[in-house]
């Protein structure tokens, strides 16, 4: 059986990545600085990712009790601010938690993998990384993490290892639901802007997720497969 960890999946994507493995029979690690509103599908482990040194000891910790096969790189932090509002605090919150805690993953987890010879490390990142009103740091840190994607793709390819990335639109989490309540016009605006004329499901991601971490998708490396309904590509006008 395979054994993936996936980071910030009490709620939302993270938790229905969490679901979608366990239903494939996969053994899932998750990490999430809450507990779960449901029973979550696996061995969960607390931790602030935003605290590095709370980040290495709890994969440390991790290390000594699992063999990781894979990596689902979810945790994030948006903060959408204006450049106007933007204090260099903010961009740098940002940006570290988007991309360091996937750096001291796979430099602990991926010696396993070499041994093995093969692993996955799957990296979400956004359609946001395209450009977005108020969106200067988590843009940048998401196309920083779709570069590091194709950067460790590269590095280790003769190692039975593929790192992609998946790439959600707006997606009907909790959280999007508390920023953009249902029947409101600001989600009726947001959903105006989505060619599929509707939000993605969490489950709809994960699905996608799932490609990438499956025994046949070896031959797939470096790829970026954005689940937005079709918002990276353009606008319908009808």
């Amino acid at each position: 059986m395979k054994t993936f960890l996936i980071t910030g999946c009490s709620k939302g994507i993270g938790f229905a990545i969490a679901k979608h493995l366990h239903n494939l029979d996969y053994q899932v690690i998750g990490i999430a600085r809450s507990k779960s509103s449901e029973n979550f599908p696996g061995i969960l482990y607390h931790a602030d990712l935003s605290n590095q040194k709370e980040t290495q000891a709890i994969f440390e910790e991790i290390k000594q009790q699992h063999h990781i096969d894979g990596i689902i790189n979810n945790v994030a932090r948006v903060q959408p601010k204006l450049i106007a509002e933007l204090t260099i605090e903010s961009f740098y919150e940002v940006m570290d938690l988007n991309l360091r805690p996937a750096i001291q993953a796979a430099k602990i987890f991926l010696p396993h993998m070499q041994e093995n010879n093969w692993g996955r490390i799957v990296n979400i990142t956004s359609r946001a990384m395209l450009g977005k009103i108020a969106r200067t740091s988590y843009s940048a840190a998401k196309a920083g993490l779709t570069a590091i994607t194709r950067s460790w793709s590269l590095e280790f390819i003769d190692s039975g290892i593929t790192v992609n990335a998946v790439a959600p639109g707006p997606i009907a989490t909790e959280g999007l639901n508390n920023n953009y309540p249902p029947n409101s016009p600001e989600r009726q605006q947001l959903v105006s802007t989505i060619p599929a004329g509707r939000l993605g499901e969490p489950e709809e991601v994960a699905y996608a997720v799932a490609f990438f971490l499956d025994e046949r998708a070896g031959f797939v490396t470096g790829q970026t497969l954005f689940v937005d309904g079709g918002a990276s590509v353009g606008f319908v006008k009808m």
